[in-house]
């Protein structure tokens, strides 16, 4: 039995930044508003024709790999999490082993939203913990800004997503007191139409029922989002999550050196860290620069903090996550 570590880390983001003023010009709202009710000044958006979701995941993915001093034929397996695929299929995963010129190694898509990128570091937790893989490139990215209604109509949802991409080199470890100590995933489908984008979808409405309908009031394409419904439930999984992940390892609120919260709203993440009595110092947050970025939001957030030196050798660091599905996850790595 091995352990898994991030050998490496990175993470790319569009060179276009959008600011709430931006936002203001296009909708009916205003800096003051959106900072109020989530924290955010501004967000990156992609340039058509420029960056996609895969193009993003590859540029991470390189830096991570440089970083990892692994080289792109010791590659044994990739795992991807996006809701945002290039391709309604094939996912990106494949895009990226084409594009890297990585050997024939499966690829894998994971499709869990705000909780994928820790998904698909479990995923490449367990295969690395069996022997099966020694080396598996990690990626979580977005492009939500070609998604979105750009309008009053859905500036509640359109004012807190961002494009980006974050990617880790997860490699195997042998000792067992270094690594990724566990992994803590759920899901709650009892919720999932709170948290949706409905259509394109072969069971309710594919891409020939929108166009026979021809309906410019037609929303289900959209992201609709309960945000009350979905705050409330956030706060109470990600402490039950961190919580979970603390026991399993014997460990206490005190033991965290890092907490990095997947990046949905500022209030969420101040939030928990009240409750846990967390200084500033202890958790991380730049949901104020790129909005909330999905699957890449924590691989992105944990490279900044690990660049920034406040990730060091030795440090108990907790991810977690909650979003769409209703999914919900941790991770606890002593680094």
């Amino acid at each position: 039995m091995y352990h898994s570590k991030i050998a490496g880390l990175g993470y790319y983001v569009p060179e276009n930044v959008v600011t709430n003023n931006d936002l203001s010009k296009i909708m009916d709202t205003n800096d003051e508003w959106i900072q109020e009710r989530t924290g955010i000044k501004e967000r990156r958006h992609i340039i058509r024709g420029e960056d996609t979701t895969t193009t993003m995941g590859v540029k991470a993915a390189k830096i991570a790999i440089e970083r990892s001093g692994v080289a792109n034929e010791d590659i044994d397996f990739v795992v991807f999490a996006t809701l945002s695929p290039d391709y309604y299929f094939p996912g990106p995963g494949v895009l990226v082993q084409r594009d890297l010129g990585l050997r024939t190694v499966g690829a894998l898509d994971v499709r869990n939203q705000c909780s994928g990128f820790i998904y698909a570091l479990s995923v490449a937790d367990q295969y690395i913990k069996t022997g099966m893989y020694k080396n598996i490139l990690v990626i979580g990215s977005e492009v939500h800004s070609t998604g979105l209604d750009m309008t009053d109509r859905g500036r509640g949802v359109s004012v807190i997503f961002g494009d980006g991409a974050g990617a880790a080199v997860v490699s195997r470890e042998e000792d067992l007191s270094k690594g990724i100590l566990s992994t803590h995933l759920h899901s709650e489908g009892l919720h999932a139409e709170e948290l949706i984008v409905k259509a394109p979808g072969m069971g309710s409405r594919w891409v020939t029922d929108i166009i026979a309908d021809n309906d410019p009031n037609d929303e289900s394409y959209f992201p609709y989002m309960n945000g009350q419904f979905v705050f409330k439930n956030a706060v109470v999984r990600f402490s039950e999550v961190i919580m979970e992940g603390l026991a399993a390892n014997n460990l206490e609120v005190s033991d965290i050196d890092m907490l990095v919260p997947h990046q949905a709203n500022l209030r969420i993440s101040q939030f928990i860290q009240q409750k846990f009595k967390l200084t500033d110092n202890q958790v991380f947050n730049n949901i104020q620069k790129y909005g909330n970025t999905t699957a890449a939001s924590i691989p992105i957030a944990l490279t900044e903090a690990w660049e920034l030196g406040k990730i060091k050798s030795g440090d108990t660091v907790v991810l977690a996550a909650f979003g769409s599905g209703f999914t919900w996850a941790s991770a606890i790595i002593k680094w």
